[in-house]
């Protein structure tokens, strides 16, 4: 089943700000709230807790992993059946994101929502990417140990605790946003990320339609249409706005007004 995706811009990388575990007993469910100003999110440890979000439904069970917006109004639905145990993660993030109803939906705004992230998170000059999560879905081995590493920090020191449970957050986010991203646009993924990270290794020398061809035997315009869709730019405007090489086209000008000045 297709499942909404959360589509966020960084960095700023999200960042990690409380976990715990809640346990339900038969008849109890989840508490009503509305807009609690953080993502919350929930993997089903054991049994089966039923949560709904501004009119959606959802049963999280043992391997789910839901995420609730911070401005939604959450709710239990049916109460437990049997006993419960959840742990859920809180995390906000400072940059642009949304929430779409699928990874074309995501990608087909991508753009708009980079040129909104760089306003509103001041970094005009930066280079960005985007990290995918999904709303509802089953999580992997890899996500449910980064899951069970925070639990494991409870015994160290709480300054080593903190820094460490960023770091493992940022492990979760990664691993969320690969498993997803193998299932979809796998393959528009990884040839625009190839073809950024070639652009990137030969900033310095003119890089072309021609030589993005000789170098991955690709038509330029599939390659464009996989850069396009990825990172919401083609290869050449990728190229032209690295940072090095939009200092390098401003000294020109700056050296070309000097000219027309003497």
């Amino acid at each position: 089943m297709e499942t909404p995706i959360f589509h966020f811009i960084s960095p700023p990388i999200p960042y990690f700000i409380d976990c715990g575990k809640a346990q339900f007993n038969a008849g109890e469910k989840h508490i009503s709230r509305s807009g609690i100003g953080v993502f919350d999110l929930i993997v089903g440890m054991k049994g089966a807790l039923s949560v709904g979000e501004d009119g959606n439904e959802w049963v999280v069970r043992k391997g789910d992993i839901l995420v609730l917006r911070p401005d939604g109004r959450h709710y239990g639905l049916a109460p437990c059946t049997e006993e419960t145990v959840i742990t859920w993660i809180h995390f906000q993030t400072f940059g642009s994101w949304q929430e779409g109803s699928c990874m074309d939906d995501c990608l087909a705004g991508q753009s708009g929502l980079i040129e909104n992230h760089k306003k509103n998170a001041y970094l005009n000059h930066c280079d960005v990417n985007s990290i995918f999560i999904p709303k509802y879905s089953k999580i992997s081995e890899k996500a449910l140990e980064d899951i069970e590493q925070f639990f494991q920090l409870d015994q160290e020191p709480k300054s080593l605790r903190n820094w460490k449970r960023q770091s493992t957050f940022q492990l979760l986010l990664q691993h969320l946003d690969r498993d997803l991203t193998s299932l979809s646009d796998a393959t528009a993924i990884q040839i625009a990320d190839k073809i950024e990270w070639y652009i990137r290794k030969h900033y310095k020398e003119q890089v072309s339609n021609s030589s993005l061809r000789e170098a991955f035997n690709y038509h330029p315009n599939y390659l464009a249409k996989n850069m396009l869709k990825v990172y919401g730019m083609t290869p050449m405007e990728y190229f032209a706005a690295l940072p090095d090489r939009a200092s390098e086209k401003a000294a020109a000008s700056d050296f070309l007004d000097g000219c027309e000045n003497r």
